[in-house]
């Protein structure tokens, strides 16, 4: 074994650890969407995770860890990033935690789509035609037309958009940004801006349980962010990415245990379609 393999091998546990995190929290907001106004559990979500941030970050940098070199670039990068928890825990209360997390991992073909038009990164046949596959693997989950479909996998089509523009706008902002302040201002402005209509939606957690499935939703996504940022250190994101979809599987589990849920054929299908083209998509991506 290579002095590299066992730090890829953290970088793969790492990015792993990261989907059941994501997961457990998905259902998470599931259970509190029945109850609860989404746009409380997105506040809650941004403002433990901005805690969370804080805590690590401004002992050791203060404030201005906060100043920005492109405030307005990191503005829209962070309102994408709060577009998307909003249609994802607005779509999960309404379908499975499951067939959302499959619709959710098309994230990485739109930007691979959007990375041309925006980044100006060259793009081949290759990409052109997996990026077409993974849309069709998409329309293969959500059913247009057809009986089982349900007009809230819509909105999970719109949060893996909003988080794919987040991601371009997460490369954009890198030469001029640290690492740290980007952090800090994803959370941030969900955390404030949501604030305007919080007084509208909110509604005082009715038991212990219910406060700490709001505090855990902050906090998972903050760890499993931070496990991201970590499993990147350790291993080429082209090498570690097709691992991400190790989170679909930890859905599939979540959705069984909270919700005596699994995914029908045309969900494993369409998963199974969207999932060989992120891993195409991966292995160009590396060859190159």
């Amino acid at each position: 074994m290579t002095s590299s393999e066992p730090r890829t091998l953290l970088g793969i546990l790492c990015i792993c650890f990261a989907g059941v995190l994501f997961a457990i929290m998905g259902g998470f907001a599931k259970t509190l969407g029945a109850e609860y106004s989404t746009l409380q559990v997105s506040w809650a979500r941004a403002f433990v995770h901005l805690v969370f941030l804080a805590a690590v970050f401004l002992p050791r940098s203060g404030l201005t860890v906060l100043r920005s070199r492109r405030p307005r670039l990191q503005l829209v990068r962070a309102m994408t990033l709060t577009g998307s928890n909003l249609c994802f825990f607005l779509a999960v209360s309404m379908i499975p935690l499951a067939k959302a997390a499959a619709i959710s991992l098309s994230a990485p073909l739109i930007v691979a789509a959007l990375a041309w038009p925006m980044l100006r990164e060259r793009t081949t046949p290759m990409r052109i035609a997996t990026v077409v596959a993974g849309f069709i693997g998409v329309l293969v989950v959500i059913r247009p037309g057809g009986e089982l479909f349900q007009p809230a996998s819509l909105l999970v089509l719109g949060s893996a958009s909003f988080y794919g523009v987040y991601q371009i706008l997460t490369r954009r902002i890198a030469p001029f940004d640290s690492p740290a302040t980007s952090a800090l201002w994803s959370p941030l402005v969900g955390a404030v801006g949501l604030l305007a209509v919080l007084p509208f939606v909110w509604r005082t957690p009715a038991s212990l349980g219910d406060l700490a499935m709001f505090l855990a939703c902050g906090t998972l996504g903050a760890i499993g962010h931070y496990f991201v940022a970590r499993a990147m250190t350790y291993a080429a994101a082209n090498v570690i990415s097709p691992f991400g979809y190790f989170q679909l599987l930890s859905s599939v589990v979540v959705g069984w245990l909270f919700f005596d849920n699994l995914p029908d054929g045309g969900t494993w299908i369409g998963a199974a379609i969207i999932v060989g083209s992120g891993l195409v998509l991966a292995w160009d991506q590396r060859r190159r």
